[in-house]
């Protein structure tokens, strides 16, 4: 078991696929309890349920109760999906020491702003943010002292994204969100940070790395390759450790090199 997050309570939204399961994986190897909150494949939850249990997660202290991992469905942007999410975290753990922001979308397909529609601007927001603030404001309230938030941004985010702009306007909101919370939370001794990914190896991104476009991406990177989940799951975690305890309001970009901030 690698050190560090023995007992902790963790929570993952989007935890079935790509980066968030990546992190559920890395946070049972590391000891923690994992909840994941997915929104359609109940088959992948099960699985990954499975996998993080013969993990070893959740060693908490002898004669505990607590599972080492559960799942629950749910659109993250509903408040009533939402409120019983977090009546599962309650019941599961009591409480919750790791919260990782994950769940969001991305439309592969180039939207100029003459063609993007209200309803699409409005469910890309509801989705990628009002998910984020739902989700994130139940779990502060689980929250004590030295706990942890982390919640998925995107190079995107930073420098914005032709064809994209909804997408890019939500992982800026989260930005801005999470350097708000860092301020009004730290003297609660609780941190917020975000993690800004640029190309990552998923579902999402596939029908561009899965074609011929992939080379020129790759070239576009000082490092030369695109990302996996796990090149993302790493550096979450670290933000989710006690070697992170003085970190917060910071966005950390893992992106090869091929968005320099600071």
């Amino acid at each position: 078991m690698l050190p560090g997050l023995a007992a902790r309570r963790a929570l993952v939204t989007g935890g079935t696929r790509g980066i968030g399961r990546a992190v559920v994986r890395m946070l049972s190897e590391m000891g923690a309890s994992v909840g994941i909150a997915y929104h359609a494949s109940e088959e992948a939850a099960a699985d990954l349920v499975g996998e993080a249990s013969e993990a070893g997660a959740g060693r908490a202290a002898p004669g505990s109760d607590r599972p080492t991992a559960w799942s629950e469905p749910g659109d993250l942007s509903r408040e009533e999906d939402v409120d019983r999410l977090f009546d599962r975290v309650r019941n599961e753990f009591g409480g919750l020491d790791l919260f990782v922001g994950n769940a969001g979308v991305w439309n592969e397909r180039e939207t100029p702003i003459g063609r993007l529609e209200p309803e699409e601007w409005r469910r890309m927001l509801e989705v990628n943010l009002t998910s984020i603030y739902l989700t994130t404001r139940r779990a502060v309230e689980c929250m004590e002292p030295g706990s942890r938030i982390v919640l998925l941004s995107s190079t995107a985010g930073q420098r914005g994204e032709a064809g994209h702009s909804h997408y890019a306007a939500t992982k800026g909101g989260i930005i801005s969100f999470c350097k708000s919370l860092a301020t009004e939370l730290g003297p609660r001794a609780i941190t917020v940070n975000a993690v800004a990914p640029g190309w990552v190896d998923t579902d999402m991104s596939s029908a561009v790395l899965r074609s011929p476009e992939r080379a020129q991406v790759e070239n576009e990177i000082p490092l030369r390759r695109v990302a996996s989940p796990e090149d993302i799951a790493g550096p979450i975690c670290f933000l989710l450790s006690d070697l992170a305890r003085h970190v917060t309001g910071e966005v950390l970009n893992v992106n090869g090199g091929s968005v320099l901030c600071g």
